[in-house]
């Protein structure tokens, strides 16, 4: 039986990407997207709850990220979900899960914060140029 690693997010930044490069000079982008769910609990009232997702984008995606995304904006991502421990810096040992950017796709405008539009600012960023599977290894993260 196949098995299947996808996730489909749109969601607005909650802050600006952080790119760094790895020690072999590939570029690296994290940046982290709130996704807003809004219901009625079970005496009709209305609720809202959010959750934060981490995101990592990879080579010429990373770049792109970087350049075109900031604090606000809404976007639509597409990748793989990733769990990986690392120690901070106290030596305790912290597990976190990421969605390694697949497809991405810019929303509304560049000033857009609303996260009302659904035109596409750049290109769309395919999944060509980053790292997939075991090529893009924990050891490389620069952060």
């Amino acid at each position: 039986m196949a098995s299947v690693n996808k996730a489909i997010l749109i969601g607005n930044l909650g802050r600006d990407p952080e790119m760094r490069y790895t020690p072999n000079g590939q570029a690296v982008t994290k940046f982290s997207i709130a996704t807003t769910e809004k219901f009625k609990d079970k005496n009709g009232e209305r609720q809202e709850r959010t959750t934060w997702h981490n995101i990592v984008a990879w080579g010429r995606q990373a770049e792109v990220a970087k350049e075109y995304l900031s604090k606000g904006r809404p976007v639509y991502i597409e990748g793989r979900i990733d769990n990986r421990s690392y120690d901070d810096k106290d030596g305790n040992k912290r597990y976190i899960s990421e969605v390694i950017v697949q497809r991405m796709q810019f929303l509304g405008s560049k000033g857009d914060t609303s996260g009302g539009g659904f035109d596409q600012t750049p290109p769309q960023s395919q999944s060509d140029d980053f790292p997939t599977g075991d090529s893009a290894q924990d050891d490389d993260l620069p952060f």
